[in-house]
């Protein structure tokens, strides 16, 4: 099992960290493929109610490793880098696939720097949470490569079309409040209560009704492809299913009751 990638499960919540800080946290292929284990466990795991994702040391995440790709375009013919790329990528599709298709929140937790892949990342979390002083930058142009991981699919949706083309054309920096601005992050806390905030967060909901989430997320997914009626008749499906669960009798016996609902995620 490698170490670029480390998890620590409690209270509910799966913290996952980037950890290459000697390479920026840098995605590698072994954090590809650590990444699509732990989100399909994480994804049959009923005790992870909510997941997280962050950077070890100064950052959160740079992008692709670009020293690796250096030394592969000094070795490889450009047909055997392509043939090696469509095989890398797979691991990309699935772990994004895997982090939207999961019935349970995940935040992204950024600081420093976010970069390339680590813009997509963000982009495919439902909740995004970042330092003051944190720098954006979509990269891929500047080094002569199309985005990979959802963003171009993820950005449009959040910030328009002019905007999209704007960040992915110039790969220009951009900081966390415009980064809140445009829609790619949800919150702007100072850097020192980086980890207080989005642990609270994380905390909110995993003790949250877990299903009633995974439906929302499940719906919120669909909406971007379903027409009106196709949208209302999976809002009405998943609404019967939500009335089925144990949280469900719990939330509303805490409304009668006037106390705080106290959900298991059942």
């Amino acid at each position: 099992m490698t170490d670029h990638v480390l998890v620590d499960i409690r209270d509910n919540v799966a913290w996952v960290t980037f950890n290459r800080p000697e390479a920026r946290n840098a995605i590698s292929m072994e954090m590809r493929e650590a990444l699509v284990r732990h989100f399909a466990d994480f994804e049959m795991d009923p005790s992870v109610r909510c997941v997280v994702m962050r950077g070890a040391g100064e950052i959160f995440l740079a992008g692709g490793d670009v020293k690796a790709m250096h030394q592969v375009n000094r070795t490889m013919t450009p047909e055997e880098r392509y043939k090696m790329r469509l095989h890398g990528m797979h691991y990309t599709d699935y772990r994004i696939e895997a982090l939207r298709r999961m019935r349970k929140p995940v935040i992204a937790s950024v600081h420093g720097a976010c970069a390339g892949a680590g813009m997509s990342l963000v982009g495919a979390a439902d909740l995004a949470i970042a330092a003051e002083g944190t720098r954006f930058t979509f990269a891929f142009s500047k080094i002569g490569l199309s985005p990979d991981g959802g963003s171009s699919y993820f950005l449009p949706r959040m910030m328009g079309m002019k905007k999209a083309f704007e960040l992915a054309f110039l790969s220009e920096l951009f900081d966390a409040e415009t980064a809140k601005e445009i829609g790619l992050i949800n919150w702007v806390v100072p850097a020192d209560k980086l980890a207080e905030e989005t642990e609270k967060l994380a905390l909110r909901l995993a003790n949250s009704a877990t299903k009633a989430l995974g439906n929302i997320k499940e719906l919120f997914n669909k909406s971007l492809d379903n027409t009106l009626e196709q949208q209302l008749r999976a809002e009405t499906k998943s609404f019967a299913e939500c009335v089925m669960t144990e949280d469900h009798v719990e939330g509303v016996n805490a409304f009668v009751e006037k106390r705080k609902a106290t959900f298991k995620g059942r």
